[in-house]
């Protein structure tokens, strides 16, 4: 069941208070209305995958991409593996009905061109964190 978490951790798991990360699931959850917390997951054979937040009942499923600084192309390929981990999970748990990415402004420029199509058609929302809020990707709103 996508809703059970196999790791025993604390609720926020390794996201510190005042981190990116808890900032970033914090403005999620006030959006989306549930609260939303990192998760380790079982899938067939045994098989662990963590994700950074779901919700309790196990239907919204999201990956976060906090890096700051200067942008690095690297920040894609990060941007590109979140996207195929969540539209994999939504495939995979029939309970999850909701794929989101969270990036930060500086990861949002790997977004650009046909990554932010590919995400709309696969029915990935994009959020952009905005303070302590969070936004819909422009071309995504």
């Amino acid at each position: 069941m996508a809703g059970a978490d196999a790791s025993g951790a604390g609720e926020w798991n390794r996201f510190a208070e005042g981190s990116v990360e808890r900032r970033m699931l914090s403005a999620l959850s006030d959006r989306v209305g549930t609260a939303l917390r990192p998760r380790q997951l079982m899938v067939a054979d045994g098989v662990r995958v963590e994700v950074e937040g779901m919700d309790a009942a196990g239907t919204i499923v999201v990956q976060l991409v906090a890096n700051q600084g200067a942008y690095k192309p690297a920040f894609r390929n990060k941007v590109l593996a979140d996207m195929l981990k969540v539209i994999w999970l939504r495939q995979v748990f029939a309970d999850v009905a909701r794929a989101a990415l969270v990036v930060t402004t500086v990861t949002a420029q790997a977004l650009g061109g046909w990554v932010s199509t590919a995400a709309a058609d696969l029915g990935v929302e994009v959020w952009v964190l905005d303070g302590d809020d969070v936004v819909p990707l422009p071309h995504q709103s």
